[in-house]
């Protein structure tokens, strides 16, 4: 009996232990902490990371690096680009014809460098003169300019005694003239890196313009069939906009060359057909300043053939302006492309901030083809008449249909009178 309590007794505490809280159980961690934790090292994991780390970073760089090197290149694709817009239309007119695309394309330039290399020897042959009158004028312009300065402020000076002056200081005109020739070899190479860049330019625009269809089928073939009828879109849009701003432009400036050469031939200017291709080309093609430059040439030259022609140059040029304004651009691109002048002026100072003098060239064509994505993409709804945001415009409606009564008025009352009168 004993043993057997005492049996029952041990079961109890065994199965009491059993059910006592022990310590809680510590908590498990990948291997590589525990590593560390327990051996007080690096994890495994941070080598690699590190290793990573430092390799984008180095990635970035070098790309970084390349961008900036390759960012010519990209500039003039981009105005290949655009240049090839303007050009494939007259290229797609020719092809349908029956003229292969590379033919066509030749054809183009070739029409396009004529006129280029007409206008440069146009303003060439007008510098020159001007430049060998001044420098036959030279020494009559020095004489007056003593007399005035010694009439103005009671000197006594003399032809003689300037050239004494400058043969005297020989060694700063030396130094000088040794600054210039190192300017003009500055200049040189600018030339030179110039007409590189354009020889480039015109390269990748004769490829991009006489292999159109290829280079839009090489991009469709990198897209899914969704997307390729988008792209071909867009495609169209930009091609449309950028060669109707193109040849809107050269239509105006074909009308301006002809009115203005017209007004330069009755004042009798010298090279009155260079200062009006000049006026046409300027005023056209060069944003913002170019009407500015388009009249200051003109007025120049008419200075130096007597002081009131340039009064009635600068009155025709403004004049002239207004008349294109108001009555010849709308017109001419009404079924071309219209970009509004406060849109122009924000596209070419956006433009040139980004990329200089080409993207104050390339804004405008951009700003256009920008306004027809969103012409197309974005849809619009039509918008309720409110006060709020027509103001005046209900009074302006009064006002025409009052004077519009009183004008029948006035039929009627005039009608009335000459049939009495013919009775």
């Amino acid at each position: 009996m004993t043993s057997s309590a005492e049996a029952q007794n041990s079961d109890r505490t065994a199965r009491v232990a059993d059910e006592a809280p022990g310590p809680p159980p510590e908590p498990r961690l990948p291997g590589g902490v525990a590593g560390a934790v327990r051996g007080g090292g690096m994890p495994r994991w941070l080598p690699r990371a590190m290793v990573l780390a430092l390799v984008l970073v180095g990635l970035f760089q070098l790309a970084d690096w390349a961008f900036h090197q390759l960012i010519d290149l990209f500039v003039m694709l981009l105005v290949a680009f655009f240049l090839s817009l303007a050009l494939e239309p007259a290229v797609d007119r020719m092809a349908a014809r029956g003229v292969r695309r590379g033919v066509g394309t030749f054809l183009v330039f070739v029409a396009v460098g004529i006129a280029v290399i007409g206008f440069l020897a146009a303003l060439g042959t007008l510098l020159v003169d001007q430049v060998a009158k001044i420098a036959g004028d030279l020494p009559h312009l020095v004489d007056n300019l003593i007399n005035w300065v010694n009439r103005t402020f009671h000197q006594d000076l003399s032809l003689g005694e300037l050239q004494k002056k400058l043969l005297k200081d020989s060694g700063a005109i030396e130094s000088y003239a040794q600054q210039a020739a190192d300017n003009v070899w500055g200049v040189s190479s600018t030339v030179v890196g110039g007409l590189f860049q354009a020889f480039t330019v015109g390269l990748f625009t004769f490829y991009f313009t006489a292999e159109g269809p290829r280079v839009r089928r090489t991009v469709c073939s990198m897209l899914p069939p969704a997307k390729q009828g988008e792209v071909l879109r867009a495609w169209e849009i930009a091609l449309a906009k950028t060669g109707g701003y193109l040849y809107s432009r050269a239509l105006l400036a074909v009308v301006s060359a002809a009115g203005h050469w017209v007004m330069f031939a009755l004042l009798e200017l010298p090279y009155a057909a260079a200062l009006a291709v000049w006026v046409g080309v300027m005023s056209q093609f060069v944003p913002t300043i170019g009407t500015y430059l388009a009249g200051a040439l003109p007025v120049l030259v008419a200075l130096t053939v007597q002081p009131v022609d340039a009064l009635w140059v600068l009155v025709f040029v403004v004049v002239y302006q207004q008349v294109e304004n108001y009555l010849l651009h709308p017109r001419i691109t009404a079924k071309t492309v219209d970009v509004h002048p406060a849109v122009a002026f924000g596209a070419v100072i956006a433009g040139a901030a980004l990329l200089g003098a080409v993207g104050a060239l390339i804004a405008i064509p951009a700003a256009a083809t920008l306004q027809g994505f969103v012409g197309t993409y974005v849809r619009r709804y039509e918008v309720a008449t409110d006060p709020r945001i027509d103001r005046g415009e209900q009074r302006r409606a009064r006002r025409e249909l009052r004077r519009e009564a009183a004008r029948r008025l006035r039929r009627m009352v005039g009608g009335d009178g000459r049939r009495s009168g013919g009775r």
